[in-house]
């Protein structure tokens, strides 16, 4: 890992580069791949780069197009049968030969292994074009959640030999790094993740909206953002709101997002408040609103939402990895577990939820802990690498 970070100002003191991003996911669709990929993209715009985008067509009328130094090129995709909302972008060496060779790219970054991604790579090893991928999701582990446990030792095959044939692999936390090299990827790069603390703020709490959720005054209220999908653990999350709500009976639960397990998960429990998807403003409303972030995942790469919550002031019970090992020091800017202890973490939330001042504390020291996350500097480390790898270093 390179732990020299440029300086802001230095945008200009090298010519422009031309990058261009391939992705299966991208904004307005919400997830963590999206989110980072949009923060990249911004960034190395205001830097004075060019950015080719590649990705799925996100609607019948979405056909691309190009905008001072930003081209997007689209390309068919298809919905996954058994979670609709997620789609992957079909081959397509064709088009992007002919972009490429209209203008070629000096770097190609690919943050996501799907058929889209697998086509990139392809061409950009075929003419000599430097490739770095990222490893946002673990496929290999998720398998088992969907009934397909047998394809998880092919899974983890494809993703060893996708990302070794990139000149490296970008990943969020040395955590990740290690759990790659156990894996056979031995080229992983540590670029971390940003946050937004503008947006993401406790001044956004809102009485109102707690109203609309049915919390009186000081009724502290739970709150889950991320998929509502079975990799994300949240039959712990349900069971630890069940526990803390017999000892605070007034108490809520709210649920941000949606995904396979949202219509089940409605159908059990009628009293949550199933709040749908969110976005911008209206998202960071929902996050500074709530009193504690019950995030019970062990399928993260690193856990976006985790940062979101501490820069809106939320005490944050998470167990011991990804994005919360990285950033909360326990009990003094959220909760750690051990993972895979769901004891631990049942007891927890009960015990935090009855301390309203020591929740208070956990996420005013939480914003404190991620305020110096950056998305300007992740940026500024991620325009140094495009640079190294396409000067061949």
């Amino acid at each position: 890992m390179h732990s020299a970070v440029p300086a802001l100002h230095d945008a200009t003191a090298a010519a422009p580069l031309r990058v261009c991003l391939v992705s299966e996911t991208y904004a307005p669709e919400v997830n963590g791949v999206a989110m980072t990929l949009e923060r990249l993209l911004q960034g190395l715009l205001a830097r004075g780069h060019e950015v080719q985008l590649v990705r799925p067509r996100q609607g019948p009328e979405d056909h691309g197009g190009a905008e001072g130094a930003l081209r997007v090129l689209t390309v068919p995709g298809l919905r996954l049968p058994f979670y609709p909302a997620v789609q992957f972008g079909l081959p397509a060496a064709s088009a992007l030969a002919r972009l490429w060779r209209e203008a070629p790219p000096n770097l190609v970054h690919i943050a996501t292994e799907g058929p889209l991604g697998a086509s990139a790579l392809r061409l950009a090893r075929r003419l000599g074009l430097p490739v770095v991928s990222a490893f946002h999701t673990n496929f290999h582990r998720y398998a088992g959640h969907y009934g397909l446990g047998l394809l998880a030792g092919p899974v983890a095959a494809y993703l060893r030999r996708f990302h070794n044939r990139c000149h490296c692999t970008l990943v969020p936390t040395r955590e990740q790094a290690d759990e790659l090299s156990a894996l056979g990827i031995g080229n992983s790069r540590v670029l971390a993740r940003g946050v937004d603390t503008a947006l993401f703020d406790p001044a956004r709490r809102d009485a109102q909206l707690r109203r609309a959720w049915g919390a009186e005054e000081r009724a502290p209220v739970a709150l889950y953002v991320g998929r509502l999908a079975p990799e994300k653990n949240l039959p712990l999350a349900v069971h630890a709101f069940l526990a803390l709500r017999q000892r605070q009976p007034a108490a809520r639960f709210v649920l941000v997002g949606d995904g396979p397990a949202a219509a089940a998960l409605r159908r059990a429990h009628p009293d949550f408040v199933f709040a749908g998807i969110r976005r911008g403003a209206d998202l960071a409303r929902h996050y500074a609103s709530a009193d504690l972030f019950l995030f019970p995942s062990l399928s993260e790469t690193f856990g976006n939402v985790t940062l979101e919550a501490m820069a809106s002031g939320l005490a944050v019970l998470a167990f011991d990895y990804a994005a919360a090992h990285a950033h909360i020091r326990h009990g003094d800017s959220g909760w750690l577990v051990r993972p895979g202890d769901e004891a631990a973490f049942l007891m927890a939330a009960c015990a935090l939820m009855a301390e309203p001042h020591y929740l208070a504390y956990l996420g005013a020291r939480a914003r404190q802990a991620v305020a110096v996350c950056d998305w300007r500097c992740i940026v500024a480390q991620f325009e140094q690498m495009c640079r190294e790898y396409a000067a061949g270093v």
